[in-house]
This record gives structure tokens, sequence and C-alpha cells, in this order.
């Protein structure tokens, strides 16, 4: 295990010391963009607050949410960028776009300045996962305008580590790719290191391929399937080596990390961020333990800022100092599901990572989807899945196996149908399984 770069003192602050340091911190940015912001200067109006009299953080709450769709609403009526930025448009040389996986996507820019905050939030990542100089990344996906990997690779980068680009590429070649290179880490969304432990489990000639890689830490992001144990512990299995969860979002940037003493945990990264916990209905702050919506300030994007905003991710926040010695909070279990991708079925509210946490479970399962009715009273949900023809006579007892599970984890009878092996889709990118009919993907 590599461990060549400590813990900054800055993630280790006694909560009253991290605290002092937000606030400064947070008064800078108001003071910063009240004006040169169109976008928060006419919210901060709008509300009736003067920011000269607030006492941080104490006064926190008075600062209005911010929502995406405000985002979008004011992006579509001064496209096309809107006008949220603090420096002159000129000033700007980074273009990423969100996934859009929840309406239409919302386009981001920052300038070199502001970049690089992004860059230095991604190197806490790293230092959690113990990457740093002398590591080879491996990053299997084409670049889009998703902000996740391309800061991820510049980040590598700046810390010494040799980051190897794979796009254009087939999943056999990358795998060859992975072991030519001698790569140590690889940076994918969960499905996809699961797709590539398949395409190499389908090989005869490469049995052991990804436990003789080389590979000893993958870090995931995109999806919350590495802050489910079942999905972490195939992917694991799959490749020998430990799988670091991370999660962000184009709009905050780089916000959170799994460390290597705490599993099943996401830091959140407070010396940039201010992080809330409220009650998704009320808006009003829930204590640690309890489950809420984090809501996010990011302190050093000046340029491209987001005040109070609501992310829409339902996590339970623990405050307590974490073995690795960081005082930072943490979410445990991670981002356990999204409010907007909660569905009613028959009176019970079902979240795909619900399914998920069921589903791998169940070993004889390689690929799966869900599939919503159209809304209504009798609103329905059924399964297809693929599996391991591999030595499995009755897979009729394997879907029976994941008829009961499904009861007993929802609550629901979910009908499940066994399709060909390759019959489902696979994603490079954000997975798309859990399909509202006529209505796209969740």
């Amino acid at each position: 295990m590599k461990q060549d770069s400590p813990i900054p003192p800055s993630e280790c602050l006694d909560r009253r010391a991290l605290e002092a340091h937000q606030a400064e911190r947070l008064q800078r940015l108001l003071a910063s963009i009240n004006g040169p912001n169109p976008f928060y200067t006419e919210k901060f109006k709008g509300s009736g607050i003067d920011l000269q009299e607030l006492c941080l953080l104490d006064d926190l709450n008075k600062l209005p949410f911010t929502v995406k769709g405000e985002l979008v609403a004011d992006q579509a009526a001064h496209p096309p960028f809107g006008t949220k930025y603090t420096e002159p448009i000129d000033k700007y040389t980074r273009y990423c776009q969100t996934s859009s996986t929840t309406g239409s996507p919302l386009r981001w820019l920052d300038t070199n300045e502001s970049w690089q905050w992004v860059l230095e939030c991604w190197k806490a990542v790293f230092r959690g996962a113990r990457v740093a100089h002398g590591d080879r990344i491996f990053f299997p996906f084409s670049f889009g305008p998703f902000l996740g990997f391309w800061s991820a690779f510049e980040a590598g980068a700046q810390i010494g580590a040799h980051c190897i680009p794979g796009g254009g590429m087939s999943s056999q070649v990358r795998l060859e790719l992975i072991r030519s290179t001698a790569a140590t880490v690889v940076c994918c969304t969960p499905t996809y290191a699961l797709w590539l432990a398949e395409v190499a489990a389908k090989d005869e000639a490469a049995a052991g391929y990804l436990s003789d890689s080389g590979v000893r830490v993958l870090i995931v992001a995109g999806e919350p399937g590495g802050s489910i144990p079942a999905t972490r512990e195939r992917i694991e299995r799959a490749w020998g080596a430990r799988v670091i969860d991370h999660h962000g979002l184009t709009e905050t940037g780089p916000l959170s990390f799994e460390c290597w003493e705490g599993p099943g945990y996401l830091h959140l990264n407070e010396a940039e961020f201010i992080c809330e916990v409220v009650d998704p209905v009320t808006g009003n702050p829930v204590p640690d333990g309890q489950r809420g919506e984090l809501v996010v300030t990011n302190l050093g994007r000046t340029a491209s800022p987001v005040i109070r905003y609501r992310t829409g991710d339902m996590v339970v926040r623990r405050s307590d100092t974490c073995a690795c010695g960081r005082t930072w909070a943490r979410l445990d279990g991670g981002i356990l599901a999204r409010a907007d991708d909660m569905v009613n079925i028959r009176g019970v509210n079902v979240y795909p990572t619900s399914i998920e946490s069921v589903v791998r479970g169940i070993p004889e399962i390689l690929e799966f989807r869900s599939t919503v009715s159209q809304p209504g009273v009798l609103r329905t949900l059924t399964m297809e899945i693929e599996i391991d023809g591999n030595g499995i006579e009755d897979t009729s007892a394997v879907s029976s196996r994941l008829v009961r599970q499904l009861r007993s984890a929802l609550g629901l009878t979910v009908p499940v149908r066994i399709v060909g092996q390759g019959t489902l889709p696979r994603f490079e990118m954000k997975a798309r399984r859990f399909v509202i009919e006529g209505g796209g993907n969740l």
C-alpha cells in the first residue's frame, strides 16, 4: 500500500478551528461575488438580506437555497451560459456540462484559477486513496464534457502520477493496455469496473487476468454503487483490488471521498465546502445520524460559485473523527439515494439503490434492468436479468431467489424475466438501469 502523501493539517483541524476557517472563507466569497456576479447579486437582493449584517456561520440559514432548476432557467433566459459567473466571460477557459440524467444539461465554465481549485479538491481524493507520485492511473473512457474525469486526469499529472488515457478503445483493448502499462490505479464508474471484469472472464486464456494485472485500487464515481456493499464486494473480488468511492457534481466540483481506513464512508472536503444536511421537505437542518438532503456551498470556486446548493443527494452525516485522523465529517454509507430518483410503486417508495443492493448480492446475476410503468394509481415495477450461464442449470431458481429477496427488501412482488446473456446494454459512464416507460431513465 502506498502512502507517499501525508495528510495535510487542513484535513485534521478541530471542529472549532475548521468552522472559523469556513466562516472566514465564506465571508470573503460573499464579498467577492456580491455585485460582480449577476445571478447571486439579484438572488441576495430578492431575499432581502444584508450580507454585511450576517454573523457567519450562525446566520448561514438566512442565505437562500440554490436549486438546479434556477440555474437551468437562468441559462435558458440568458443563453448560452447564463449569469452565474463572477468574472468577465472572456476569462473562462474551461467548459463542462452536467450529464442531464434528470433534465436539461447545465453548462458550466471555469477560469484557470477556479479550475485549479477543482484540481486541488481532486488531489484530496487521491490522498484518501493512497495514490501518489509513481502510480500509473488508467482512465478507461472517452473524454467528453464531463467534469469529473478531466479534473482527475489533470490532478493526477500534477501529483506526479503517470496518467494513461483510454478513449476510443474496446473494452478488451483497454484491459490489454492496463496490463501492458502496469497500471496501478483505474478510475471509472462501478458499472464499467464490473463490465471489464465480465469481459475478462469471457476469455479462457485470461484466467486471473485482473488479479494479476497489478491494479491495486479502483477509484469509482458517477453512481452510488461504490458505497453499496454488495457491488463493491463484487468489484473487489473480481479485480483483487481495493475500491475507493468518490462523489462530486459539475456544479460543486469534487466533493467527497472514501479514505483507506474508513470503508463505507465518504469524507466531505470541509476545508473547501460548507456541507449541510437538511430535511428535504422543510429545509430545516437535521442532526447527525438522521437522513436528509446534502446542501453544499463551495468556498474557493469564486468564478462560478454555488451557495447553499441543494444537491438532491440523500445522506446520513457523522462528525466523529475517522481512524485516518481526518476530522472532516463523513457520509455513512455514501450517497444513499437521490431525492428525484424515488418512485412510488403501489404505495411503496422505491429507490434504484435499494434494488441494486439486492441484485448485486446474487452472484449469478450479471446485469439487470428495472422498468417502471407510466404514472398512475397502479404503477408497476418489472425487472429483466441476465444470468451467468456457466454451470447453472436451473436459472429459474435464481430468478425466484431474486423475487423473494426483493419482496423482503421492498415489500413488493416484482415480476422478473430472464433474458439472454449479452442482451441488456452495458455502460461506460453512468448506467441507465432504472427506466421509466415514456419518461426516460434514472
